[in-house]
């Protein structure tokens, strides 16, 4: 299994702190049974440490054409919104809720040119609260395509999630192949689409990142 780099320090504070533990344990409660309950929670938890981080690679396929899903994960949300923070525009609003057994690594929807990326703090309301998108912390990214059509992403922090890892800078050219960053821990991601754009999921589809085709431009 290979291991996303955002994962590295959570893991090594997993090991030291699950070896004091457990030597703890050893050393001040002999009783046996005990010993092998921690010994097998902690390996449990270790486990679901290094299943949370793993980083799958995955051949995705690069398609003008498609704006494909940029994470794993269960389409929550399907509506006609008014994006007011960049795009000042009617779109449809497409949102993946994450859970923790989800892949957390996002690839970029579309290929093109990124014009914006702003980070927002905010609060840690569970991600599929309809507020969440506007008022818990979050990234926003936008990218143009050679099209001209603006495809905008957010990245939002939920009740558990503390940490969204953003790698979009302005002025850099991506593609769908590329990774644009990692939230820790369950959270959402919100996908704003031209409206004469064709939908392809439906509400409830499981969607995998760099693989769904979410719509074609």
């Amino acid at each position: 299994m290979k291991i996303h780099k955002e994962g590295y320090t959570t893991i090594v504070l997993a090991i030291l702190i699950l070896s004091i533990i457990n030597f703890l344990v050893y050393k001040y409660f002999p009783l046996l049974i005990l010993q092998i309950i921690i010994v097998l929670a902690s390996t449990i938890l270790f486990y679901l440490i290094l299943h949370f981080f793993r980083n799958p690679l995955r051949n995705v396929e690069i398609n003008n054409k498609h704006i494909i899903a940029p994470s794993d994960g269960k389409l929550v949300v399907v509506e006609d919104v008014f994006e007011n923070e960049f795009l000042k525009e009617d779109c449809t609003q497409l949102s993946i809720f994450m859970s923790p057994l989800n892949v957390h690594k996002q690839w970029y929807p579309v290929n093109g040119k990124i014009i914006y990326s702003k980070n927002h703090k905010g609060k840690y309301l569970v991600a599929w609260h309809p507020k969440s998108s506007l008022e818990n912390e979050r990234s926003t990214i936008v990218v143009e395509t050679e099209q001209s059509h603006k495809i905008l992403f957010r990245q939002i922090a939920g009740a558990v999630a503390r940490r969204i890892c953003n790698y979009s800078k302005e002025g850099v050219i991506v593609n769908q192949k590329m990774e644009a960053g990692f939230i820790k821990f369950g959270s959402r991601i919100d996908v704003f689409i031209p409206k004469k754009a064709k939908i392809k999921v439906s509400l409830n589809d499981i969607i995998i990142g760099g693989k769904t085709i979410l719509a074609e431009i």
